[in-house]
């Protein structure tokens, strides 16, 4: 009679010579298999050219789905949904990923094909993460210094990355480090790509904007600023820089309180913006390059109106400061903000007055993070949000599924369900047959959520425990 051991060494599916682990009562312990959440774009994807090649008259109609999880087969990206903005803010929670080199994650980038996410800590590593099912899949240490920014060039062939002694390194998209240059004295916050990629412009703790050479490596100019001392752009450290999506300007945001506009060419800046009552932490150029989204530690975020000079609209929503801003890459009109209370938030430039929508953590969490976000990332193709946070964890957000309830806690008393963030045009209030009801809500068309139901919708039938738009 054949012993336990002899018996694990011949479980199926077990070859020769590799017996499977025994527990101590003598029984084979399989390994456990689980099913690992996956976000795959393709079938949408796959919908929406045939949509289009076989009824392209849908394309200019109103974008709309039932509050019914049948309805998910027919979800289209965000790039089929140009009608509503709405419905590509990513409120649903789909994984957290956690490197067991625990550190703060300071930045983080899509790779140009949308098929990893790059991550940089404040331990100097680099991990990556598929983009598919979220898992982890390769570490390196990157830099022996803290990790501040990650950049990548307009055509996607070079990724910049700056540490905390002024250290900039260039890599390939194969991860290889090829050159390092020190352009600053302190931490370097912040790398932008001009449009052509010839050059690139630094921001630092050191006060000084720079613009430098991407193939020589060399510092081409020191953006000086009016009334400072020689060799100073701000008064105080520089949090943000970008440069302008197609022209000769840069923007840059400090502690001091200002956000200036530069041109690489000119001796001094263009202008000087006192939007806000403190310090500004971070400047985001419009897609179209017509406005400047900036945000502050007076937890306000601001749109400047670049052509008339004048604030355009200003968005109060955050309870802290304002540390992390990211336009939709597919919808001008919607971009995401985090703040240092860990908070998450999805807003329109069509309706300033509060959010479109907010990312709450697993379970009962009222914030997306336990601590400040210091970025948030879209996917390539919108379908995707990727949340940076100093409690050390980086999150992934999807859109929600028509129909498919997810838990915002309103107060310590009481969840309520809110309904997945399909509908057409206005806005509106829903009355609720379960629970409280009265709340507001963005599932528009068919309310499915109980208490909050109704939306952007105009008048429509509540479902089975939602409330008329």
């Amino acid at each position: 009679r054949r012993s336990g051991r002899a018996r694990a060494m011949a479980a199926p599916g077990f070859p020769p010579g590799f017996g499977a682990p025994v527990s101590g009562t003598g029984k084979i312990a399989y390994p456990k298999h689980f099913c690992r959440k996956t976000v795959d774009y393709s079938a949408c994807t796959v919908r929406m050219l045939k949509e289009r090649t076989l009824c392209p008259e849908r394309e200019a109609s109103p974008y709309t789905l039932d509050a019914s999880p049948d309805a998910a087969v027919e979800m289209l990206p965000p790039n089929g949904t140009l009608s509503n903005a709405a419905a590509s803010a990513c409120t649903r929670f789909v994984h957290s990923a956690l490197n067991k080199d625990r550190s703060s994650v300071n930045a983080g980038c899509w790779m140009p094909d949308g098929r990893r996410l790059i991550t940089a800590s404040y331990n100097g590593m680099f991990t990556l993460w598929s983009g598919f099912s979220f898992n982890f899949e390769a570490t390196q240490q990157a830099h022996d210094e803290p990790l501040f920014s990650l950049c990548w060039s307009r055509g996607g062939e070079w990724l910049l990355s700056g540490d905390g002694a002024g250290t900039v390194k260039y890599w390939q998209t194969t991860l290889n480090n090829v050159k390092e240059v020190s352009p600053h004295a302190g931490a370097v916050r912040a790398i932008s790509f001009c449009p052509t990629d010839t050059y690139f412009a630094t921001g630092s703790d050191d006060g000084t904007v720079k613009v430098l050479d991407f193939e020589r490596g060399t510092t081409v100019r020191l953006m000086p600023g009016a009334g400072l001392e020689a060799g100073k752009s701000h008064r105080w450290d520089v949090k943000h820089v970008e440069w302008h999506p197609d022209k000769a300007m840069l923007a840059s945001a400090s502690k001091d309180g200002s956000s200036k506009l530069w041109d690489p060419r000119a001796p001094r800046e263009a202008a000087t913006l006192h939007q806000h009552k403190g310090p500004v932490t971070q400047v985001r150029w419009h897609p179209a390059g017509r406005y400047l989204l900036s945000g502050s530690k007076d937890q306000l975020i601001k749109l400047f109106d670049v052509r008339a000079m004048r604030e355009a609209a200003a968005f109060k929503g955050h309870k802290r400061e304002v540390s992390a801003l990211s336009w939709h890459p597919v919808h001008a009109e919607l971009f995401a903000s985090g703040c240092h209370g860990g908070a998450v938030h999805f807003w329109s430039t069509t309706r300033p007055e509060e959010p479109l929508s907010s990312c709450h953590g697993h379970g009962h969490a009222s914030n997306a993070h336990d601590s400040a976000v210091w970025g948030v990332e879209w996917h390539p193709l919108g379908h995707l949000l990727a949340s940076f946070s100093q409690d050390m964890h980086t999150k992934f957000w999807s859109r929600a599924r028509p129909g498919e309830p997810r838990t915002a806690p309103r107060d310590e008393e009481e969840a309520t369900e809110v309904g997945a963030p399909f509908g057409g045009g206005g806005r509106g209030r829903g009355d609720g047959d379960v629970g409280k009801g009265g709340g507001k809500g963005f599932a528009g068309g068919k309310g499915f959520a109980a208490g909050r139901g109704g939306g952007f919708g105009g008048r429509g039938g509540g479902a089975a425990a939602g409330g008329a738009g």
